[in-house]
């Protein structure tokens, strides 16, 4: 009978041969697991684990493939997090953009140079800003269904009652794809993401009306009012991490609310 090991134990090279293991991090989870099913490794799923970013995550964000697909951030965070039994895809947009932000951080630390407007003169300024400031912004509001990424909405106007969905990574992977063949279709034409397709995306039903069809000819008829408060509560409810911050212009020395400016550079720092 053979004495070989079913098994080779795989070695740490890091750890037994340089004396040096990877940081292992552990992160909030903005919806607190609420949005997701009782089968699901996110269901009631607070905090995630991601070890820090390592040479073999640079590669990822420096494939041509990925950027093009439109595919690298999701490629980043699955190679960061430990638990592989998570679907990146599926999460909800502001649980990922708490792990981008994390995984960033325990790359190149937390401060960011980045180049802002100031929403008072216009002045454009090299600014840097410290990402640990950015403050998570835990879910406030229950879905129809535990379990299920669905909410409820009364339309002040038309006092039609909604049924929305926060944006998940998938959504954001779609919209990418179709912006990519908007861009072969019409190049070098600016694509802008418009108020009616994302509603039309985020919305499951409207009055217990299901189809497609229907929901997309009622977004674009909406009223005004409807469409902004349905927006704005979406907005203010929407689970992730709050990415405003502050800056002081140079120029005229206004210090302002903004939203983080996210530039290239934010996963590949000059210095």
């Amino acid at each position: 009978m053979s004495n070989i090991p079913s098994e080779i134990p795989k070695q740490n090279v890091m750890k037994d041969e340089f004396g040096w293991e990877i940081p292992v991090e552990t992160v909030p989870v903005p919806s607190e697991g609420m949005v997701y099913p009782a089968g699901s490794p996110l269901h009631g799923r607070k905090t995630l684990q991601i070890k820090a970013m390592t040479a073999r995550e640079e590669d990822i964000l420096s494939s041509a493939a990925l950027i093009k697909e439109g595919t690298v951030i999701t490629h980043l965070l699955e190679s960061c997090l430990i638990d592989k039994e998570v679907n990146v895809r599926d999460m909800l947009l502001g649980d990922r953009n708490a792990l981008m932000v994390s995984v960033r951080i325990t790359g190149y630390g937390s401060h960011y140079d980045a180049e802002a407007s100031c929403p008072a003169c216009s002045t454009r300024s090299s600014q840097t800003f410290d990402l640990s400031d950015l403050e998570i912004k835990s879910i406030d509001i229950e879905p129809t269904v535990p379990g299920e990424n669905i909410f409820s909405f009364t339309l002040p106007i038309t006092k039609k009652n909604v049924l929305f969905r926060f944006m998940t990574g998938r959504d954001e992977e779609e919209r990418n794809i179709i912006a990519e063949r908007k861009r072969k279709i019409m190049p070098g034409m600016k694509i802008e993401d418009g108020v009616t397709s994302r509603l039309e995306q985020l919305i499951v039903s409207i009055d217990g009306i299901k189809d497609r069809n229907k929901i997309s000819q009622f977004v674009k008829n909406m009223p005004a009012l409807d469409s902004r408060k349905l927006r704005g509560y979406i907005s203010k409810y929407e689970p992730g991490i709050d990415m405003s911050t502050w800056m002081k212009c140079p120029s005229c020395s206004e210090n302002s609310r903004i939203s983080l400016p996210m530039g290239s550079n934010f996963f590949w720092p000059s210095e």
